[in-house]
């Protein structure tokens, strides 16, 4: 596609459904999955370097009752990009009635807003499919002691 004919809805899509569950530097250099990165006017190298920082701001939010960040937990599902810099995150809870609902998606934005780029930043919490502990990283089912 012509770049002069793209609409401004074009995104990205930096799949993070599977969390990493190798060391943090793998995850650091794994590759962005884009939905039509070829029509995007976001430099590969600079989404390479964005998907690595969305990636280690979604790792500093973490559940109060689980001593394991969101996205080793398998709490996100998916982070758009679009070409403005803007985010949506798709993410869930370990339970619809998590104490910290209400709290969680605020603490969520604001890591993904301090990275590097982003002009602002969003949470579409989902609940389908419902989160399972199958979700979650090795790295976090070590933590957990379930490994």
């Amino acid at each position: 596609m012509d770049e002069t004919a793209r609409t401004p809805e074009a995104r990205d899509v930096i799949d993070l459904g599977a969390p990493a569950k190798a060391p943090e530097t793998e995850a650091a250099s794994a590759p962005a999955e884009a939905s039509d990165a070829k029509d995007s006017t976001i430099p590969p190298a600079e989404l390479e370097r964005l998907t690595a920082d969305i990636i280690a701001a979604l790792k500093s939010v973490y559940d109060p009752e689980i001593p394991v960040d969101i996205y080793e937990l398998g709490l996100i599902y998916g982070v758009d990009v679009s070409d403005d810099y803007d985010v949506s995150v798709q993410m869930t809870l370990t339970a619809p009635a998590c104490p910290v609902a209400g709290e969680m998606p605020g603490w969520v934005e604001s890591a993904v807003e301090a990275v590097q780029g982003v002009r602002s930043a969003e949470v579409n919490m989902v609940f389908d499919p419902p989160w399972t502990p199958e979700k979650m990283s090795d790295e976090a089912r070590l933590e957990l002691g379930m490994l």
